[in-house]
């Protein structure tokens, strides 16, 4: 993993995406060199800003590429989605940049260069997927895992490593102590809990190490305390062998903390959950100048939404809600309304659900596109709220929600966001295993939390806006 941004990226995600800007760079050349031959190419680099062009493209055709999630886990490697999508995003492309053109006609490489380029990237990318996908499910490029441990943490990153193929990583046994300071190995990580073997004790890891031909090691041991073979780890790491915390490995593969898995300890000690007065001074005061600018371009908006929230349901169009803040302060947080104005006459107060009756038809459409959010940046003005941060629960929630998740409180010890890192990798929250999973999120901002992680944040928040993902 590489870290950028403070967030961590899986070396081969992100030798896919520089590779394939040098590609769709070196396909809009070779359409330039055959659409005009050497000569009219060299005239189109020096006298038209050609280069500046071309490499515009393929960093443009890239981040689509983003957004149309190629680069997620999920899709990097499937056979039939990858196609589909780099079409839809040349296509996009397409349209982009005759939008672009008509508007700033010099923007354009050249006549006819711009669709044979577009061709060429097709097959270039078609190919180079095809030819990444194969050599990514090799196993012998794969670095060799030793999970040493038992639990939930094992269990977890056993899973990620074999759904993951571009993180790299090949599970090829775990070993777990036993209370007698023994170990069971398993050779097949599929076979580790029918069947587990006895193995040596912990003094011969290094002859399991050995008969594994392991790279690294990955200790994912819950209590470790008069089980962990210190000397023999620290003997191998000495070695030429990676000797890695499951739980620091669990943050970086999926950008969020394990807090069933967690000590104390290791969030006091751990490099993070530090804010300076200047990152602090930053953040306020970008919050407040992003705020008024927003506030301004928003407000000719604002009397179409109140008309339409006016015209399809009976109440007032904004409404307020009391939210937990920073130290636990509780503030009114303002939203518009997107939903009937009695939906919690009869029930209290409820989690909103999938298709929810009581959400209007203006509501839907407000919160698919996060329109309902607008008046939330009076808050970030007033202080109440922040733009990037763990998003704002109802007091009634919070007090239940703190009783049955640990560390649930630390997600208090920063001003709540419009946006944040839980909101962008998640769904919305509505149950308590919801809000579970999110506070993994949140405490892996708060304890990461930088320029960096902001501004990609806010690159994400508009994927998530464009294409409606988590809203309810």
């Amino acid at each position: 993993m590489i870290r950028l941004l403070h967030a961590y990226f899986p070396k081969r995600t992100l030798f896919l995406g520089v590779s394939e800007a040098c590609l769709v760079s070196l396909a809009f050349l070779t359409a330039t060199v055959a659409r005009l031959g050497a000569g009219g190419a060299g005239d189109v680099f020096v006298y038209q800003h050609g280069s500046l062009k071309i490499l515009a493209m393929g960093i443009g055709i890239v981040i689509c590429m983003h957004y149309f999630d190629l680069y997620d886990t999920s899709i990097l490697c499937n056979r039939r989605e990858v196609p589909i999508r780099i079409i839809q995003t040349l296509g996009t492309v397409y349209s982009l940049s005759v939008f672009l053109h008509y508007l700033y006609p010099p923007l354009e490489l050249g006549r006819g260069i711009f669709v044979i380029g577009l061709l060429f990237t097709a097959l270039v990318l078609l190919f180079w997927r095809r030819l990444f996908s194969k050599i990514n499910s090799v196993p012998e490029f794969a670095d060799r895992a030793l999970i040493f441990g038992e639990g939930p943490l094992a269990d977890l990153l056993e899973t990620e490593f074999e759904s993951r193929p571009e993180l790299g990583l090949r599970v090829v046994g775990r070993v777990s102590p036993t209370e007698n300071g023994n170990q069971h190995r398993s050779n097949q990580p599929s076979e580790f809990h029918r069947d587990p073997r006895p193995a040596e004790t912990a003094d011969d890891l290094a002859s399991t190490v050995k008969l594994l031909r392991a790279t690294s090691i990955v200790v994912a041991m819950g209590d470790r305390r008069g089980k962990l073979p210190v000397d023999v780890l620290l003997s191998l790491k000495c070695r030429g062998l990676q000797v890695q915390d499951g739980v620091e490995v669990y943050e970086a593969i999926t950008g969020k903390v394990p807090i069933e898995s967690i000590r104390l300890g290791w969030l006091l000690f751990s490099p993070g959950c530090h804010a300076s007065r200047y990152h602090l001074a930053y953040k306020r005061g970008a919050s407040i100048l992003v705020s008024i600018v927003g506030l301004l371009l928003c407000l000719p908006l604002l009397p179409f939404i109140i008309l339409a929230i006016k015209l399809t349901s009976p109440g007032p169009a904004l409404y307020r809600q009391k939210r937990v803040g920073r130290e636990g302060v509780v503030f009114y947080c303002y939203k518009f309304r997107t939903m009937r104005a009695d939906a919690e006459a009869d029930t209290g107060a409820t989690w909103a659900s999938d298709d929810d009756p009581r959400i209007t038809r203006v509501g839907k459409f407000l919160r698919m596109s996060r329109l309902d959010e607008i008046p939330q940046l009076w808050n970030v003005l007033k202080g109440d709220m922040s733009l990037v941060g763990p998003r704002p629960e109802r007091p009634e929630f919070t007090e239940y929600l703190s009783q049955e998740i640990p560390y649930y409180h630390l997600r208090h010890t920063i001003r709540p966001g419009i946006t944040g890192w839980a909101q962008i990798r998640y769904k919305y929250a509505s149950s308590l295993e919801d809000a579970r999973e999110k506070l993994r999120y949140d405490l892996f901002y708060i304890k990461n939390m930088s320029v960096g992680l902001d501004l990609l944040v806010f690159f994400q928040t508009i994927k998530v806006i464009l294409f409606s993902q988590g809203a309810k």
